[in-house]
């Protein structure tokens, strides 16, 4: 019987995990982008230095069962949400609104009115569900590759 899901403040121990987790995310989850864009977005899970030192600066939230994490929502201070990956086994029950309910109470807690995010075209429809607004539809170069991508916002 698997334990019921938690959600709680991640640490820098947990940084590997999360690079494993936005792999899985984007290589093995449904996708509207080609297998050559994921490739080129998500070669392989991050981890190190590099990656330790993107998450420093941020309030990462993630959620794990049976001591799996599942996905993981980051708030880069004062209002930008920087990561949003949920496994794809994970996908469809909630997940994505509960990281983002701790996401916008920190913000909350740090006098924000607002969250605002560069949401792909997987991750576009979930933000819209919670609020968020199109901005601006633009596109970005990964690796020799173009993405589409969308600037979003939510007032609160």
């Amino acid at each position: 019987m698997s334990v019921a899901l938690t959600v709680r403040r991640g640490t820098p121990a947990d940084n590997p995990a999360l690079g494993e987790v936005m792999f899985d995310a984007v290589r093995n989850g449904p996708s509207l982008y080609t297998p050559t864009q994921q490739a080129a977005w998500v070669p392989e899970p991050r981890s190190g230095a590099d990656w330790d030192t993107r998450l420093a600066s941020q309030c990462v939230f993630l959620a794990e069962r049976d001591g799996l994490i599942q996905g993981f929502l980051t708030l880069d201070p004062p209002d930008y949400v920087d990561f949003a990956y949920i496994r794809p086994a994970s996908q469809g029950q909630g997940l994505f609104r509960r990281l983002h309910d701790a996401v916008e109470q920190e913000a909350v807690q740090r006098d924000q009115t607002r969250l605002h995010v560069h949401a792909s075209l997987m991750a576009r429809p979930a933000f819209a569900a919670l609020g968020y607004q199109v901005m601006a539809e633009e596109t970005v170069d990964i690796r020799g590759e173009s993405f589409r991508r969308f600037a979003m916002e939510k007032e609160f």
